[in-house]
């Protein structure tokens, strides 16, 4: 299974907003700058973190986006439940019972093993996805404790903003 680039793209804006002065939303011009792609696939894509409830829209000339949550609380199955929607690895297309027809019990008894076995795969994995918070993985990126953050409104906003408060 191989997540899409909309979780990609999403986990990047969430970075982005986990990283913005919380008093100041984050405009959607600015995410459309720094994540590129089609304007109207990114409006799908914050539409999606908006009804998953992990960003809030501030309308007007200074809106934009917020995080609704601290970054401690976002994990990154959030991400993915609201980019990908519910995860099933395996997609029981049928070529069990297609391929072994002429054995029915038996194929009948694979398929359900089959099933099974992916579903307590995929429970697992969402498991582990559901303990790693937006924070930590922030917090490892950078080596530190607390997250630097800037306004990436500001045109201004370099390297050097931000590099100093890593240290």
């Amino acid at each position: 299974m191989q997540l899409t680039k909309g979780f990609e793209q999403a986990a990047c804006i969430i970075a982005l907003l986990a990283t913005q002065d919380r008093k100041i939303p984050l405009s959607s011009q600015i995410i459309h700058q720094r994540i590129s792609g089609s304007q109207t696939y990114l409006q799908k894509l914050l539409r999606k973190l908006v009804v998953a409830g992990l960003i809030t829209s501030v309308s007007g000339n200074s809106g934009g986006f917020s995080l609704v949550k601290d970054p401690k609380e976002i994990t990154l199955l959030q991400i993915v439940d609201a980019t990908e929607g519910k995860i099933q690895s395996y997609p029981d297309l049928g070529f069990i019972d297609l391929v072994f027809r002429d054995f029915r019990p038996i194929s009948q008894e694979a398929k359900q093993v089959m099933n099974g076995i992916f579903q307590q795969a995929d429970k697992r994995w969402c498991h582990f996805l559901d303990e790693q918070t937006v924070y930590e993985v922030i917090s490892k990126t950078l080596g530190k404790k607390e997250i630097p953050l800037v306004d990436w409104n500001d045109p201004d906003v370099a390297e050097s903003d931000v590099i100093p408060k890593l240290r």
